[in-house]
């Protein structure tokens, strides 16, 4: 069989061409008529002798194909391009399905693959799939938070208050056989769910609690359920996040929820400062008990402690007495007048004598016999001439302490003498 760049030399070969200058193009029509005899006539001129070989003997002219044999090759081919058509590649991320006369037969991965053309196996619409791809599903709203969609985004909550609220659902495709075959439409199963689910959700919860606070909570709780549903419905779909775009009060009451937010604001701050204010008095109350409490049972095992040790000293001084009572009594009586005398600022002179000691000062030294610093450092001032015969002006210092007991509790006899001076002193 001839082709074309061979059919077009041979024309070229006639002789009647070009002979004619005055002619335009041979006709095309003669052409493919001579043509068509050549081929007839087995490709060679009427009246030309067949090749020859070296050898001079002719040589073998191939008979072109018949029309079964062209038949035959077209068929060939037709049935090659038939076979190679099954090739096909899937790309990174994606998974091919095949199906066998409409029905589900297998899946593959990325990679070249070959299945039995059409119309015995073909890939589903939609094949490959983009498994890797994360698909967003917008609920309240569309492309923006401006354009909002009320019907889906108005949610009543448990109490009784309604939120204008937006949500942003991404999920991704896990199960590709239920997902060509068990969806109609993909988006708008998920959007029917994540509507359903978040409406539960935020019925069960306070309005507060929606919009502040417990918006993570919300998300959780609703993709939980969202994965439940469609698992039910075997979609093959996976709910990869849900997002809280945006949650507030609607715009017809959004400035009476303000008026109502800032009296919530303000009563919680009252509540803090009250509380902060407890937290300060009630310590320092109960701090002050404790003391008191502890000063009084001190008050009381002192005086319990003081009467012990003054009945056990008339105890022994009983003793002494039944002994010796002339020489206790004696030593008691000094022992009282050495207490009276030691707390008083007088001084008693002998006007006979002519001891220089009048011109101390007496009451200085009176003081420092004390041991008192302070008294000390009075003692270096210049000393005062008193009369003879006359006691020294009572100080304006205050008297020292009585004595104490050794269980450290202040004498009784002390007091006494206590009694003893502010009664001269107002004499």
């Amino acid at each position: 069989m001839l082709t074309c760049e061979q059919m077009i030399p041979m024309a070229q070969n006639d002789p009647q061409w070009g002979k004619k200058n005055n002619e335009g193009p041979p006709d095309l029509d003669e052409i493919w008529r001579r043509l068509i005899q050549k081929i007839k006539g087995n490709g060679a001129p009427p009246g030309a002798q067949p090749p020859r070989t070296p050898n001079n003997r002719p040589r073998p002219v191939w008979p072109l194909p018949g029309a079964r044999q062209v038949l035959l090759l077209g068929l060939g081919g037709l049935l090659l391009v038939w076979l190679l058509s099954g090739f096909y590649i899937v790309d990174a991320g994606r998974i091919g399905v095949i199906l066998r006369f409409g029905k589900f037969q297998e899946t593959t991965g990325p990679g070249p693959h070959w299945h039995l053309p059409f119309p015995i196996e073909a890939q589903s619409p939609g094949s490959p799939l983009n498994v890797s791809q994360v698909r967003t599903v917008e609920l309240g709203y569309r492309t923006n938070l401006k354009s909002k969609v009320l019907h889906e985004s108005l949610m009543l909550t448990d109490d009784e208050n309604i939120i204008d609220n937006q949500y942003a659902i991404q999920y991704t495709i896990k199960d590709p056989q239920a997902f060509l075959f068990n969806n109609r439409d993909p988006d708008d199963a998920v959007m029917q769910v994540a509507e359903t689910a978040i409406r539960e959700v935020v019925g069960r919860n306070k309005m507060d609690f929606v919009l502040y606070e417990g918006r993570s909570q919300i998300a959780d709780e609703a993709q939980h359920l969202m994965q439940q549903i469609l698992d039910r419905y075997q979609t093959g779909i996976s709910i990869s996040k849900v997002n809280m775009q945006n949650a507030q009060p609607p715009e017809q009451v959004q400035a009476a929820f303000d008026d109502a937010v800032k009296a919530g604001q303000d009563r919680e701050r009252q509540n803090n400062e009250g509380q902060a204010y407890a937290n300060d008095i009630i310590p320092k109350a109960r701090g002050m008990a404790s003391r008191l409490m502890e000063e009084a049972q001190a008050y009381g095992q002192r005086v319990v402690v003081r009467a012990e040790g003054d009945a056990s000293r008339f105890k022994q001084v009983l003793s002494e007495y039944t002994k010796a009572p002339e020489v206790t009594r004696q030593r008691l009586y000094q022992d009282m007048m050495q207490l009276v005398l030691s707390n008083t600022s007088k001084v008693v002179a002998n006007q006979k004598s002519g001891s220089t000691l009048l011109y101390l000062p007496l009451d200085k030294l009176i003081r420092a016999s004390a041991g008192g610093p302070e008294a000390t450092a009075e003692s270096t001032t210049p000393p005062a001439t008193a009369p003879a015969g006359v006691a020294s002006a009572p100080s304006s210092t205050p008297a020292p302490s009585p004595p104490a007991t050794a269980d450290g509790v202040p004498d009784s006899r002390s007091r006494d003498a206590f009694r003893s001076r502010d009664r001269e002193s107002r004499q």
